[in-house]
């Protein structure tokens, strides 16, 4: 499947930018933030006081007597218990921060993407989203917890130990700053490079967890095709490209790191060299040399730390990039402004106008071609035709999954664009030839339909899909857990918890794809005889791929090339000859074997 050129094909920038979003999710924690801060300025102060107490050990309390030396390493111990305590105060408060920023970014999204329309899902691999979710977001959450407090941790003690460089030594602090130029340099030659690597990175990441969500996913259809040796080869390749893209980051990062390495002991080596000369010739003291090169080693650590902190910003500004694109996603699908309510009580009357509808993924073929048709309130409608055809569509269209290029669909005379989605689709039932049965019980898979519902509701909507039989039969009863996709049950079961779920929601309007599909006869008869009883008094639209199901409806709508071409009942059908007639005749004389032709 293609991905989504609005999320995958928008120019990247080249700086850390897009952080600026996380912002947005940081403004509710304003507090604990600044009690970070606090703790991150009074560690940094206690490490730049570290110098001078050093200083003062070396000049003065080495020829003092032991009170004083005793004096002044237990105020060197004093700082160090204050940098302990600043540290874990910081820590606390920075890595609970990023785990509390992340959880609201995941959540923010995920609800975003959950309301956006089908058509974004046609264009964009589930595992790629997922990535975005889990991967990008561990990214960030390292940076809010952990790289952002060391990047300004850093900054302090270069801006403090900078200015008590000045104050030690002038003519060393300017040799120092040409130092820093240096290592500042590769920095940003390298920056980009990690920032493009990072992001292919990521995309690659995404492919596997794409390719392996699928085809896991698929794994009975994978084996029924003797298809593992080849699935293990496309896995294989595309981790083998994920881990190639990660390497050459790596390797850049690791370049990065020797460079700036080789620089700043280098140049602690000549400050060193040049100092101890000044301390012989009585330029400066012991102390103020010790204390100089604390400093130089300090500022010249924190550049270093800086250039690191520098690529882990890059990585999580390309993923904060990801996923603002993921929330900049607008649905195609929306509520207007001004909301029509659609009529209370529900009627159920459903009129098509009309509608040309193409699918965004196919914009050559057109699913509905000026297709009009009518139902009544408490009508049962069967569309039958050969694939294809639109029933499908159908079914898409009044849900407003999408809307049609042209021509009106409305339920009680309001057009469906002038209503909330929400709305229309929660006066209507649907019954899926493919039932979704999540990794719940069967309690949470039947009050789906309705959350609200007693115990009692739930057991009788059971109980009317012909399900509760074999749903007390399993280990826990209605606390049974499914397995995901309903794995314990047969289709057939899984088939009925479905329509259980569509009773108990108790709709105006019943969607039925072939509902009895998966069925043995016996059971088949129990659910149409619960779905009759359902759907007295509803507005009913039967997706028949048997004619024999068709044929119990009021009125049957034939369908070929995305428009009705045909409708009355089975009897006038059969009697006027044309499609219909032919597809009956495919199914009820063709010879023992022959398959079904709708």
């Amino acid at each position: 499947m293609s991905r989504n050129p609005s999320i995958e094909d928008r120019p990247k920038g080249d700086n850390i930018g897009p952080l600026r979003h996380v912002a947005g999710f940081l403004r509710p924690y304003l507090p604990r933030a600044v009690s970070a801060l606090v703790c991150l300025a009074a560690a940094a102060g206690a490490v730049l006081a570290i110098g001078q107490a050093l200083r003062r050990v070396v000049d003065f309390g080495f020829g003092a007597d032991g009170a004083i030396l005793d004096q002044y390493f237990l105020a060197l111990l004093g700082i160090v218990a204050l940098l302990a305590v600043a540290t874990y105060g910081r820590y606390y408060a920075v890595a609970s921060l990023g785990e509390r920023v992340v959880a609201d970014m995941r959540r923010e999204v995920y609800a975003h993407v959950i309301g956006l329309s089908p058509e974004f899902f046609e264009s964009t691999r589930t595992g790629e989203i997922l990535s975005r979710l889990t991967t990008d977001t561990t990214l960030i959450q390292s940076v809010v917890g952990s790289t952002a407090s060391v990047a300004l941790r850093n900054t302090l003690i270069f801006a403090g130990g900078s200015i008590l460089l000045v104050i030690s030594s002038p003519k060393l602090t300017g040799l120092v700053f040409l130092i820093v130029l240096l290592v500042v340099l590769p920095v940003f030659a390298f920056g980009r490079r990690v920032r493009r690597l990072s992001r292919e990175s990521q995309d690659r990441l995404a492919d596997v967890g794409a390719f392996a969500g699928e085809s896991l996913d698929a794994a009975r259809t994978v084996q029924a095709f003797g298809r593992e040796d080849a699935s293990r080869r496309r896995f294989g390749g595309i981790v083998e490209a994920a881990h190639e893209t990660a390497l050459l980051q790596i390797r850049s990062r690791a370049l990065l790191t020797g460079v700036v390495i080789l620089l700043v002991f280098g140049a602690v080596d000549v400050v060193l060299w040049i100092g101890a000369r000044d301390v012989i010739s009585g330029a400066m003291t012991g102390g103020q040399l010790a204390a100089f090169v604390f400093y130089a080693v300090m500022v010249a650590g924190s550049v270093g730390s800086l250039s690191e902190v520098y690529g882990d910003l890059q990585r999580a500004a390309g993923a904060t990039e990801r996923l603002m694109e993921l929330l900049a996603t607008k649905p195609a699908i929306s509520a207007p402004e001004s909301p029509v309510a659609l009529p209370r009580p529900t009627r159920g009357a459903i009129r098509f106008d009309r509608v040309t509808f193409r699918y965004p993924t196919r914009p050559e073929v057109r699913a509905l071609d000026s297709y009009s048709l009518s139902v009544s309130p408490g009508e049962r409608l069967a569309l039958v035709g050969p694939s294809g055809a639109g029933k499908t569509t159908v079914f898409q269209l009044l849900l407003r999954f999408y809307d049609p290029e042209s021509g009106r669909v409305s339920i009680d005379g309001v057009d469906l664009r002038d209503a909330r989605p929400e709305d229309a689709r929660r006066r209507i039932g649907l019954v899926p030839q493919d039932p979704v049965i999540f990794a719940d019980d069967v309690w949470s898979n039947i009050r789906y339909g309705r959350p609200e519902a007693t115990d009692e509701e739930v057991r009788a909507a059971a109980a009317a899909a012909a399900a509760s039989g074999f749903v007390e039969r399993l280990p826990d009863g209605y606390g049974t857990f499914l397995g995901e996709r309903g794995a314990q049950l047969s289709g057939g079961q899984r088939q009925r918890i479905s329509i259980a779920r569509a009773i108990l929601r108790d709709p105006a309007i019943l969607l039925l794809d072939e509902a009895t599909s998966a069925l043995d006869a016996e059971n088949e008869r129990l659910v149409q005889q619960a779905l009759r009883t359902l759907m007295d008094g509803r507005t009913t639209i039967v997706i028949a791929h048997r004619l024999a199901t068709a044929s119990k409806a009021d009125r049957i709508a034939v369908m070929d090339a995305g428009d009705v071409v045909a409708s009355g009942t089975h009897a006038e059908l059969m009697a006027e000859g044309g499609l219909y007639a032919r597809l009956a005749e495919l199914q009820f004389d063709a010879p023992k074997g022959a398959g079904a032709a709708a």
